[in-house]
Protein backbone atom coordinates (compact mmCIF):
# COMPACT_ATOMS: atom_id res chain seq x y z
CA UNK A 1 0.00 0.00 0.00
CA UNK A 2 1.11 3.62 -0.94
CA UNK A 3 1.84 5.93 1.56
CA UNK A 4 -0.67 8.61 0.17
CA UNK A 5 -3.29 5.29 0.32
CA UNK A 6 -3.31 5.26 4.00
CA UNK A 7 -2.78 8.81 4.98
CA UNK A 8 -5.88 9.03 3.19
CA UNK A 9 -7.65 6.78 5.14
CA UNK A 10 -6.31 8.32 8.24
CA UNK A 11 -8.01 11.72 7.44
CA UNK A 12 -11.39 10.44 7.48
CA UNK A 13 -10.53 9.23 11.26
CA UNK A 14 -8.57 12.12 12.34
CA UNK A 15 -11.56 14.90 10.63
CA UNK A 16 -13.87 12.34 12.89
CA UNK A 17 -11.57 12.81 15.83
CA UNK A 18 -11.12 16.29 15.65
CA UNK A 19 -15.00 16.82 15.06
CA UNK A 20 -16.06 14.56 18.43
CA UNK A 21 -13.53 16.74 20.15
CA UNK A 22 -14.79 20.22 18.96
CA UNK A 23 -18.21 19.18 19.68
CA UNK A 24 -17.22 18.00 23.19
CA UNK A 25 -15.47 20.95 23.80
CA UNK A 26 -18.11 23.28 22.79
CA UNK A 27 -20.88 20.71 24.63
CA UNK A 28 -18.41 21.41 27.71
CA UNK A 29 -18.22 25.08 27.39
CA UNK A 30 -21.97 25.12 27.18
CA UNK A 31 -22.47 23.23 30.14
CA UNK A 32 -19.84 25.08 32.19
CA UNK A 33 -21.93 28.47 30.80
CA UNK A 34 -25.42 27.15 32.23
CA UNK A 35 -23.70 25.61 35.66
CA UNK A 36 -21.69 28.81 35.83
CA UNK A 37 -24.47 31.30 35.34
CA UNK A 38 -26.89 28.96 38.40
CA UNK A 39 -24.16 29.62 40.49
CA UNK A 40 -23.31 32.96 40.04
CA UNK A 41 -27.43 33.67 40.56
CA UNK A 42 -27.22 31.37 43.52
CA UNK A 43 -23.92 33.18 44.67
CA UNK A 44 -25.85 36.73 44.37
CA UNK A 45 -28.70 35.76 46.06
CA UNK A 46 -26.71 34.41 49.12
CA UNK A 47 -24.75 37.71 48.93
CA UNK A 48 -27.97 39.62 49.30
CA UNK A 49 -29.25 36.99 52.01
CA UNK A 50 -26.49 37.52 54.04
CA UNK A 51 -26.62 41.41 53.77
CA UNK A 52 -30.03 41.41 54.72
CA UNK A 53 -29.12 39.23 57.77
CA UNK A 54 -26.25 41.37 58.65
CA UNK A 55 -28.41 44.74 58.55
CA UNK A 56 -30.92 42.74 60.74
CA UNK A 57 -28.31 41.24 63.29
CA UNK A 58 -26.50 45.40 63.08
CA UNK A 59 -30.43 46.78 64.28
CA UNK A 60 -30.72 43.64 66.96
CA UNK A 61 -27.33 44.87 68.34
CA UNK A 62 -28.11 48.37 68.48
CA UNK A 63 -31.17 47.42 70.61
CA UNK A 64 -29.01 45.32 73.06
CA UNK A 65 -26.83 48.31 73.19
CA UNK A 66 -30.39 50.64 74.02
CA UNK A 67 -31.58 48.42 76.69
CA UNK A 68 -28.50 47.36 78.26
CA UNK A 69 -27.90 51.33 78.70
CA UNK A 70 -31.29 51.49 79.78
CA UNK A 71 -31.15 48.58 82.31
CA UNK A 72 -27.63 50.56 83.21
CA UNK A 73 -29.51 53.63 84.00
CA UNK A 74 -32.84 52.53 86.02
CA UNK A 75 -30.72 50.10 87.97
CA UNK A 76 -28.29 53.67 89.30
CA UNK A 77 -31.37 55.12 89.87
CA UNK A 78 -32.33 52.36 91.95
CA UNK A 79 -29.34 52.11 94.34
CA UNK A 80 -30.07 55.78 95.15
CA UNK A 81 -32.33 55.83 97.76
CA UNK A 82 -33.52 59.81 97.51
CA UNK A 83 -35.28 57.94 93.86
CA UNK A 84 -39.03 57.77 93.66
CA UNK A 85 -40.77 54.85 92.08
CA UNK A 86 -44.35 56.40 91.04
CA UNK A 87 -47.38 54.02 89.55
CA UNK A 88 -49.00 54.75 86.72
CA UNK A 89 -52.49 53.72 86.38
CA UNK A 90 -54.53 53.45 83.02
CA UNK A 91 -57.30 55.86 82.60
CA UNK A 92 -60.54 56.72 80.09
CA UNK A 93 -59.66 54.63 76.78
CA UNK A 94 -57.11 52.38 78.44
CA UNK A 95 -58.22 51.35 81.63
CA UNK A 96 -55.59 47.94 81.00
CA UNK A 97 -52.28 50.22 80.45
CA UNK A 98 -50.21 50.67 83.33
CA UNK A 99 -46.87 51.50 84.17
CA UNK A 100 -44.07 53.18 86.72
CA UNK A 101 -41.78 56.02 86.64
CA UNK A 102 -38.03 55.49 88.28
CA UNK A 103 -37.28 59.12 88.83
CA UNK A 104 -35.04 61.65 91.01
CA UNK A 105 -35.56 65.15 90.55
CA UNK A 106 -31.84 66.09 89.89
CA UNK A 107 -31.28 63.28 87.45
CA UNK A 108 -34.53 62.73 85.76
CA UNK A 109 -35.51 59.38 85.27
CA UNK A 110 -37.31 56.47 83.04
CA UNK A 111 -40.83 56.20 83.08
CA UNK A 112 -41.93 52.22 81.85
CA UNK A 113 -45.51 51.46 80.33
CA UNK A 114 -47.51 48.24 79.51
CA UNK A 115 -50.81 47.07 77.79
CA UNK A 116 -51.00 50.19 76.26
CA UNK A 117 -52.40 49.41 72.39
CA UNK A 118 -50.64 50.73 69.76
CA UNK A 119 -51.11 54.50 68.50
CA UNK A 120 -52.66 54.81 65.24
CA UNK A 121 -51.26 56.13 62.55
CA UNK A 122 -50.14 59.79 62.58
CA UNK A 123 -50.58 59.57 66.55
CA UNK A 124 -48.27 58.67 68.95
CA UNK A 125 -47.94 58.97 73.38
CA UNK A 126 -46.42 62.14 75.04
CA UNK A 127 -45.58 62.61 78.26
CA UNK A 128 -45.99 65.09 80.77
CA UNK A 129 -44.28 66.07 84.10
CA UNK A 130 -46.77 67.98 86.49
CA UNK A 131 -45.89 69.89 89.18
CA UNK A 132 -46.74 74.09 89.05
CA UNK A 133 -48.05 75.47 86.64
CA UNK A 134 -48.86 73.80 82.87
CA UNK A 135 -47.61 70.13 82.46
CA UNK A 136 -44.94 70.59 80.32
CA UNK A 137 -43.68 67.92 77.33
CA UNK A 138 -40.81 65.00 79.10
CA UNK A 139 -41.05 62.80 75.56
CA UNK A 140 -42.98 61.26 72.87
CA UNK A 141 -42.82 57.19 72.30
CA UNK A 142 -44.38 54.58 70.60
CA UNK A 143 -45.06 51.53 72.22
CA UNK A 144 -44.35 47.63 70.48
CA UNK A 145 -46.87 45.42 69.36
CA UNK A 146 -47.43 44.01 72.88
CA UNK A 147 -48.17 46.99 74.11
CA UNK A 148 -44.75 47.78 76.10
CA UNK A 149 -42.99 51.39 75.74
CA UNK A 150 -40.02 53.01 77.70
CA UNK A 151 -39.19 57.01 77.45
CA UNK A 152 -35.89 58.92 79.39
CA UNK A 153 -36.77 61.42 81.32
CA UNK A 154 -34.69 64.73 81.38
CA UNK A 155 -34.21 66.33 84.63
CA UNK A 156 -36.34 69.15 85.22
CA UNK A 157 -35.22 72.88 87.23
CA UNK A 158 -35.19 72.25 90.86
CA UNK A 159 -37.11 75.35 91.24
CA UNK A 160 -40.38 73.84 89.63
CA UNK A 161 -40.71 69.91 91.41
CA UNK A 162 -42.78 67.54 89.07
CA UNK A 163 -45.59 66.46 91.66
CA UNK A 164 -47.19 63.35 89.02
CA UNK A 165 -46.52 62.11 85.45
CA UNK A 166 -49.36 61.84 82.47
CA UNK A 167 -49.28 60.52 78.77
CA UNK A 168 -52.01 61.45 76.82
CA UNK A 169 -52.56 60.71 72.83
CA UNK A 170 -51.00 63.23 70.78
CA UNK A 171 -50.26 63.94 67.31
CA UNK A 172 -47.50 62.23 66.66
CA UNK A 173 -44.01 65.09 67.04
CA UNK A 174 -45.56 65.80 70.43
CA UNK A 175 -47.54 69.33 71.11
CA UNK A 176 -46.52 72.18 73.64
CA UNK A 177 -49.99 71.23 75.74
CA UNK A 178 -52.06 68.15 76.42
CA UNK A 179 -54.86 68.09 73.59
CA UNK A 180 -55.44 64.39 73.91
CA UNK A 181 -57.29 62.08 76.09
CA UNK A 182 -55.26 61.13 79.47
CA UNK A 183 -54.60 57.48 79.10
CA UNK A 184 -51.98 57.27 82.30
CA UNK A 185 -51.67 58.69 85.38
CA UNK A 186 -49.75 58.03 88.69
CA UNK A 187 -51.39 59.28 92.02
Amino acid sequence: MSHERIAGRRRPWLAWAVGTAAAAIAAAAFTGGVVASRYEARMGQMARETAALRQRLQRDIAGLHEELALSRSAGELLRDPTTQILVLRGLGPSPQAAGRVIWRQATGGHMFVANLPPATPGKAYELWTIGEGAPRPAGVFQVDAQGRGTQRIAPVDAAKPVKAFAVTLEPDGGVPAPTGPMVLASK
